[in-house]
């Protein structure tokens, strides 16, 4: 299968798109579409927010009549199932377009390939596979979702050179400088949920909310709390019921903490393992429940280990400061000792890029 020049540019543009949808599309993917006839977009869109109008329909609409005929560019196969909005393939047979190109099949099993089927049976030509890669990376948490039940896991951290997180005595404001504390706001906007441990709260009592930067919606904060230590003056339960929502996972059951919590307007989630711990793979697979496709994770040593070695961590994202703190400090995971090189976590390098006076790197684990 051969795509020409211009199905690249057109493809590309509705990638740009669909990445206008990056912080608001969620729980739904990010899709962008673009019609064109005679080489020329007559009609471009894309999915602003859950429940309102997918990408095509936008698109279909800004075209009018000239969609007929012409060719559709969609970075994620067009639905086929009636949601709280009508099945976008449909809309497409409606309009009469000739020709359909999508980058990526729909992971969804509603749809996983359903929606090209029926554009086929109606007579329109269908190509896919073009920039699937971009178009993948575009929605690798909704991806993930859909393929194995649980979010994609982002962990993100502050460190010095020499790897450590913050003082021995807790302080860690601020290892980073201003641009890549700014630069943070932007995958926690990203997000459709911000994770941090009972420790963290109780050494920086953050706010973990999306601010430095434009939003229209805020991500849902989860604290994993096992023995619900959380004191209810902190900073992570102010405003809520304000376009701000608290889920507290633990693992015990004190009622009269779980009750003053309800109170706040805070979802509490018991969800106990056997060593009397938060089950953080049962957690996981509560929020792939929920429609949560991105955890960003803002946590310290000891969560960010439990999270590595219980196999959960997709992407690591790591600031880096030209700072050395010294062994005494606090290191970024709280992991066992290894006696063998082959034992440790093996990564791969997504990126490095310098934010300010820091270094940015991200990457995954294998």
């Amino acid at each position: 299968m051969s795509f020409t020049a211009a199905d690249h540019k057109f493809m590309a543009r509705a990638l740009q798109l669909a990445a206008r949808g990056m912080n608001t599309a969620t729980p739904n993917p990010r899709v962008g579409c673009v019609i064109v006839r005679d080489d020329n977009m007559v009609g471009e869109g894309w999915h602003q927010i859950a429940g309102k109008p997918h990408a095509e329909v936008h698109a279909l609409h800004a075209a009018g009549a000239l969609a007929r005929g012409a060719t559709a560019y969609v970075s994620l196969e067009p639905c086929s199932h009636h949601g709280r909005t009508p099945p976008c393939a449909e809309a497409l047979i409606e309009a009469g377009v000739a020709r359909v190109i999508v980058a990526m099949q729909d992971p969804n099993p509603q749809v996983a390939g359903s929606g090209l089927q029926r554009l086929r049976a109606a007579g329109i030509e269908v190509l896919a596979g073009l920039l699937e890669n971009e178009a993948r990376e575009l929605n690798i948490g909704f991806v993930a979702r859909m393929t194995r039940g649980r979010p994609w896991l982002r962990m993100k951290l502050a460190a010095s050179l020499d790897g450590k997180t913050a003082l021995n005595n807790g302080r860690s404001q601020w290892i980073t400088g201003e641009a890549a504390r700014r630069d943070g706001h932007h995958w926690r906007a990203r997000a459709c949920a911000i994770l941090t441990g009972i420790g963290t709260v109780l050494d920086d009592d953050p706010r973990l909310t999306v601010r430095d930067i434009e939003t229209t919606r805020q991500p849902l904060r989860v604290l994993v709390d096992s023995r619900l230590q959380i004191p209810l003056t902190v900073r992570l339960l102010h405003g809520l019921g304000q376009g701000h929502a608290v889920l507290v996972a633990a693992a015990v059951e004190d009622a009269a903490k779980i009750d003053a919590l309800r109170a706040l307007g805070v979802e509490v989630l018991l969800l106990p393992n056997a060593a009397g711990k938060v089950d953080l793979a049962q957690l996981m697979q509560a929020l792939g429940a929920r429609g949560i496709n991105e955890v960003h994770v803002e946590a310290g040593t000891k969560l960010n280990g439990s999270l590595l070695r219980e196999g959960l961590v997709d992407e690591l994202l790591i600031y880096l400061a030209p700072l050395l703190l010294g062994d005494a400090a606090r290191g970024m995971f709280g992991l066992p000792e290894l006696t063998e090189m082959d034992q440790g976590k093996k990564l791969v390098w997504q990126e490095t890029r310098r934010v300010g006076d820091d270094l940015r790197i991200t990457a995954r684990l294998i």
